[in-house]
């Protein structure tokens, strides 16, 4: 048995995206329950000259809106970052889960060699599909899916594994 392009990009970026809405919705809940300032979570860091917890949201929905539709040989939308609070990010999440949601299995699969360039600061990056989904979309969106976990588990946020990976994790 053999995996698509499809199958290791958007069905997993769904479902980390979904977990990453439950994640911000503990989240919330505990700034309520502690009286605690909800922008004073989304606005933290693990350290000062790392990003708060809401450039890890807009990091992570970008990698995946662009992981698919890069893939897919698309433009992706564009979101402007402007979102503050648990609600707005969970509808930023949201609207990438829906975009996600718009891809068919034919458009990604087969993109194995598609040529995609990523605008670097430094400038672009030239990958094929299957080493960028691997070795670069990828670990990029859990890079930052797992900084906003930290953050708040580091803020006192109760979270476990089972929080990031999903309650359903076997499947």
């Amino acid at each position: 048995m053999s995996i698509s392009m499809y199958q290791a990009s958007v069905p997993v970026l769904v479902r980390g995206l979904t977990n990453l809405q439950a994640v911000l919705g503990k989240a919330e809940a505990h700034a309520a329950e502690k009286q605690i300032d909800p922008l004073v979570l989304t606005g933290a860091r693990l350290f000062p000259d790392m990003l708060p917890l809401k450039r890890q949201v807009y990091i992570a929905t970008d990698t995946a809106k662009g992981c698919a539709a890069r893939l897919a040989g698309v433009e992706a939308p564009k979101f402007e970052d402007f979102e503050q609070t648990f609600d707005e990010l969970d509808a930023r999440i949201q609207k990438t889960i829906d975009y996600l949601k718009e891809f068919k299995p034919e458009q990604i699969d087969g993109s194995e060699a598609r040529p995609v360039t990523i605008k670097m600061r430094t400038g672009p990056v030239e990958f094929v599909g299957l080493s960028y989904l691997l070795h670069f979309a990828m670990p990029n969106f859990f890079f930052h899916t797992t900084t906003a976990y930290d953050i708040l588990r580091h803020n006192g946020v109760e979270l476990g594994k089972l929080d990031f990976l999903g309650r359903d994790a076997a499947g």
